[in-house]
């Protein structure tokens, strides 16, 4: 066991290699524009799909 966490942390210290201040934030910035892009997707889909929902229930009711 304690091997297994030594050779754990020597891989995380020395094989992997971390990014850059600079490449995180960018990374960060396209991920918060997909996800409001997505959102309003979303919203625009919920929004049609209740304006079509109350024209049935208005139509039949």
């Amino acid at each position: 066991m304690f091997k297994y966490f030594k050779d754990s942390y020597n891989e995380l210290v020395n094989k992997v290699t971390w990014p850059s201040f600079e490449q995180l934030m960018g990374s960060t910035k396209v991920v918060l524009v997909a996800s409001v892009i997505f959102a309003l997707i979303v919203l625009a889909m919920d929004i049609t799909f209740e304006g079509l929902m109350n024209g049935i229930y208005n139509l039949l009711g």
